[in-house]
């Protein structure tokens, strides 16, 4: 039996960035991940394997494609017949992956944090039974136990997975072939993601949403564009409408469905990817046993500083409330670790970006503007478009826009979108300037280069406070 100081249960983003943080404070670390491939432990968790960072992969990629088919003759670049090669493709994400897969392993040598390979189960408070590939248990103790388990795909009852023609994210990144026509059921950040790798390499894509909005954290104005955007790019949206079943024509699946009057419709597809959000991984980890108390909503209960109901077990990332993002996850991570150590919680969750990683990109940060208005909140509204910004007209890249929100006495921002070109780095000068509770004056004021997209940013705090330059 092996005595630590933490054991963390899940090696993916949340998971090893807390071992990590808690080996810098002097503690003695383990981390339980029961993930392997060929004998070999794969950390890095759901984001890593089969999550961001494949699916990044495949959107640059397919990006390269598409420009190459669709613009480069705009910019005098000559290719003569462009030729999918879908296997070098999804080779080069499988390097990618395993590269950052022995990293995340290299750093854990590092910080001199113990990796046990197998399935962890907490078998009561301070104790953690591991249980190897070969089926061998050893029990652990630990003063401090965090659980990062992280989630999995939602299964829709009447859309089993086959990993065939119906699949999750988990297989619609390693599809052999391009799906002649792909449906995709849920119009969220995952669908449209996939949606839009599938759609670049040729597939027919159409997504099928329950609600009248795609992506409804979305401001309206951003997930109007966006889906007008991505029309354009070829996507098929079909809104307000509901997928009751499936059933198989050929060996080929056709979706029931019926639109918002109610009326019968159906689509026929080659493979169908069910993207209709995930589920924490909350089973299989003796949380029931050790009295790990659950929310309605079948997430781990914890207060504000990450304890659960059990005096020295955490929970933090998508076991726990709040949006199931990789970066949220780190930022616990870190959190739980200094909180041990004797640190406090300094996470303002209303400052946790999210993006989408379509073309052009989507990201937005605190209150959009329904929400801002539904709170009662006296604001200003700034936006500025890249149609007017030499970088991205240069670029090629003059779709969408910057827009800001910010409280009408104190000038201080509030929330932020962005859709267009490198939105997700764009996002990251205006959260940083919410961070430090600062203004759209701030921000105006703040020499920004040119030319850049960023400047666009500068462009829609100007507007904001009624002397804007370029629009």
């Amino acid at each position: 039996m092996a005595q630590f100081d933490l054991i963390v249960i899940g090696a993916g983003p949340g998971g090893y960035v807390c071992a990590i943080r808690a080996a810098q404070l002097g503690m003695r670390v383990a981390i339980v991940e029961k993930r392997a491939d060929a004998g070999k432990t794969r950390l890095g968790g759901t984001c890593l394997n089969v999550g961001c960072i494949p699916s990044k992969a495949l959107l640059d990629s397919s990006e390269h494609y598409r420009n190459a088919t669709m613009h480069f003759a705009e910019h005098g670049i000559a290719c003569g017949e462009v030729r999918l090669d879908l296997a070098q493709m999804m080779q080069r994400k499988s390097k990618v992956v395993g590269s950052l897969v022995d990293g995340i392993a290299y750093l854990m040598r590092k910080n001199k944090i113990e990796v046990l390979a197998g399935i962890g189960v907490v078998t009561g408070p301070g104790t953690v039974q591991v249980t190897d590939p070969a089926g061998a248990a050893v029990v652990h103790q630990a003063k401090h136990i965090v659980l990062a388990t992280g989630s999995v795909p939602i299964e829709l009852p009447f859309l089993p997975f086959d990993g065939t023609t119906v699949v999750s994210s988990d297989q619609a990144i390693s599809f052999p072939k391009v799906p002649e026509r792909l449906l995709v059921v849920g119009g969220g950040v995952i669908g449209l993601e996939l949606g839009s790798v599938w759609s670049r390499l040729g597939s027919a894509v159409t997504v099928i949403e329950f609600l009248p909005q795609i992506c409804p954290f979305l401001d309206a104005d951003v997930a109007k564009e966006l889906q007008k955007v991505l029309t354009k790019q070829g996507l098929t949206f079909h809104l307000e409408t509901k997928v009751t079943g499936l059933v198989r024509e050929g060996g080929k699946p056709t979706l029931q469905a019926s639109d918002k009057q109610g009326k019968p419709i159906t689509f026929a597809g080659d493979a169908v990817l069910v993207s209709v959000g995930r589920r924490p991984l909350t089973e299989g980890a003796g949380l029931e046993a050790a009295g790990v108390e659950l929310t309605e909503r079948k997430r781990v209960k914890v207060d504000h500083d990450f304890r659960t109901s059990v005096a020295g077990i955490y929970a933090i990332g998508d076991l726990i409330d709040g949006p199931m993002l990789a970066h949220k996850a780190e930022e616990e991570g870190v959190a739980v670790a200094e909180l041990i150590a004797g640190g406090k919680n300094t996470i303002d969750h209303n400052l946790i970006p999210n993006v989408i990683y379509t073309w052009p990109e989507v990201a937005s940060i605190g209150l959009g503007e329904a929400e801002a208005r539904k709170l009662g909140r006296p604001i200003r509204i700034g936006k500025a478009t890249f149609i007017g910004n030499g970088r991205a007209k240069a670029a090629g890249e003059a779709e969408g826009f910057v827009k800001l929100i910010a409280d009408e006495k104190t000038d201080r921002v509030l929330g932020a979108s962005v859709i267009g070109p490198r939105a997700s780095d764009l996002l990251a000068e205006i959260t940083a300037v919410m961070a430090f509770g600062g203004s759209s004056e701030d921000i105006a004021r703040t020499c920004h280069s040119h030319p850049t997209f960023s400047e666009v940013v500068r462009d829609a705090a100007l507007a904001l406070l009624g002397r804007p330059i370029n629009g």
